[in-house]
């Protein structure tokens, strides 16, 4: 699982660094912070609509868009999985 996370995290960073006409990804990056950030924000929420009245399927996708746009913003704000994976490694050694 981790390993489409991973490639999905190349594939962002690519579209930061070689920017393709046409590309969505390419698009939020021009748009800035702001716009990525809003975008998070949007599905999040839709995420918790999901949670609250849709299908499984309808969830899955709105938690697949959620974690898109959340690798979105973690690549504008030079961010990286590994990052993440410290943190919560970091978190968990506290509990034990």
């Amino acid at each position: 699982m981790d390993d489409m996370l991973q490639q999905l995290e190349v594939i962002i960073q690519d579209r930061k660094q070689n920017p393709r006409p046409n590309s969505y990804t390419q698009q939020l990056f021009t748009e800035g912070r702001g716009k990525i950030a809003q975008k998070v924000g949007e599905e999040a929420t839709e995420v918790i609509v999901a949670a609250l009245s849709q299908t499984r399927d309808e969830q899955i996708g709105e938690l697949a868009d959620l974690f898109y746009h959340t690798l979105v913003l973690m690549a504008d704000l030079g961010l990286t999985l590994q990052d993440v994976y410290t943190e919560l490694e970091k978190r968990h050694q506290l509990k034990k």
